[in-house]
């Protein structure tokens, strides 16, 4: 106790570094230096080609009128119809919307697909509208940012605080905006109108994949690995549940109220009941331990999965977190200063760009379905995703053996020549 009587000023949490989008940015630096990319070429490739800022009224069931702020940016068409998720969460601004426009283009360009990036949010808490209200903030959003979407141009998904029944909205909004059907606008619809199989764990199975991979790299056996999952929503659930099936013990969860820890391994149903009960982790009890989200991060275990926020591994926390791998489910996890931290101390990172692109693999099968009006079984999209992803795994890991740099320095150097090479073969227009 202090002689003043006053309460302890506990110490300053460390720094975190600056925004997603300087992270994204700082990223494509490094890469686009070691690959000497010219300044003129560096010029394109760092900026969105397109922002959209819509501020649009909201008729809330008490009667009154909310006014609430979206966006919609595209980063780039190079390759293709820009391609990213919609987001609705409070802490959603014009930066964050930007780096993962950004990181979308490097994405798909990794994993080969004919897109470029994009990513749309509105700054709202989902939680908190009724569904009538959600259902009128969705169409709004999607009439003000209908003059620059569509299956030609900019095909949004599901993202954080979205799912089937907004882009079911969506696709809805601008179908009668344009007077016909057009499934082919947004992808994670549900399969009644126009959504594929296999679309809702796609990225965690995707995840699966490359786990599988790292470990046959690494010469580490997965049955038996312990795991730990940060986030435990479709991505992080879907994930954990197809690992554990795959013989791994998950060990520690977590949600936004935190998260709960046991060596000897967690049930994946008991875990999914509490979550369908509506429960969150700091409100049950049993034969485990509540553990903060930070303090997953650093449990020892042989396979991390982030799949929360950006920027959860930084230089305040790095030099304690020491996994055998990290795999990255959410986008933009890891600061390059912790990048550093993390190789410097052997720890193996599959960078989101890879690990979490089979959201996007899938999201591109079911618009080529929607094209075509022909539709596939859940086993040919499992197995397209797996080639795929597979595929995209060993040409990363060959070209960051064969360059002697990190995971996510090849999957960048892969992601930006093939974007360099898709805007010098279309040049400057006009």
């Amino acid at each position: 106790m202090t002689t003043s009587g006053a309460a302890p000023v506990p110490a300053p949490a460390p720094a975190r570094e600056e925004s997603a989008y300087a992270t994204a940015l700082a990223q494509f630096d490094a890469v686009a230096e070691r690959l000497r990319l010219d300044s003129s070429m560096r010029a394109v490739m760092r900026q969105p080609r397109r922002e959209l800022t819509v501020n649009f009224p909201v008729r809330m069931d008490d009667g009154s009128t909310r006014v609430f702020t979206g966006h919609r940016v595209q980063h780039s068409t190079a390759r293709g119809p820009a391609k990213g998720g919609i987001r609705y969460h409070p802490a959603v601004n014009l930066d964050e919307v930007k780096a993962l426009a950004m990181w979308m283009t490097w994405k798909c360009a990794v994993v080969n697909l004919p897109y470029g990036g994009a990513k749309g949010g509105v700054e709202v808490n989902p939680k908190a509208l009724s569904e009538g209200e959600l259902e009128r903030l969705t169409r709004r959003y999607a009439s003000e940012i209908g003059i620059i979407i569509g299956p030609e141009k900019d095909v949004p998904a599901p993202d954080m605080g979205t799912d089937a029944r907004v882009m079911a909205w969506i696709m809805d909004t601008y179908s009668m905006n344009k007077g016909y059907v057009v499934p082919g606008v947004v992808t994670g619809k549900p399969i009644a109108v126009g959504g594929t199989r296999g679309r809702v764990e796609a990225t965690g199975r995707g995840l699966l994949y490359t786990v599988q991979e790292a470990c046959r790299t690494q010469e580490m056996a997965l049955e038996g690995a312990t795991v730990a999952v940060q986030g435990f929503g479709n991505v992080g659930s879907n994930a954990a549940r197809l690992l554990a099936a795959q013989g791994a013990k998950l060990v520690a969860v977590s949600d936004v109220t935190g998260g709960i820890y046991n060596p000897n391994g967690f049930d994946w149903d008991a875990l999914q009941r509490i979550r369908e009960q509506g429960a969150f982790f700091n409100q049950v009890s049993g034969g485990f331990e509540h553990i903060t989200n930070e303090e997953l991060l650093e449990l020892k275990v042989d396979v991390l999965l982030p799949a929360a926020l950006e920027n959860q591994l930084h230089s305040g926390n790095a030099d304690r977190i020491r996994p055998k791998m990290i795999v990255e489910g959410a986008n933009g996890p890891t600061t390059p200063e912790a990048d550093a931290i993390l190789f410097g101390n052997g720890v193996f990172v599959v960078p989101d760009i890879l690990a979490n692109a089979g959201g996007v693999i899938v999201s591109y099968f079911e618009w080529v379905q929607d094209l075509q009006s022909f539709f596939w079984e859940e086993d040919e999209v499992n197995l397209r995703l797996k080639r795929i992803m597979t595929r995209s795994f060993e040409e990363v890991q060959a070209l960051a053996v064969s360059e002697s740099v990190t995971m996510r320095e090849a999957a960048y150097m892969l992601a930006i020549r093939r974007e360099e090479e898709a805007l010098r073969y279309r040049g400057v227009f006009p």
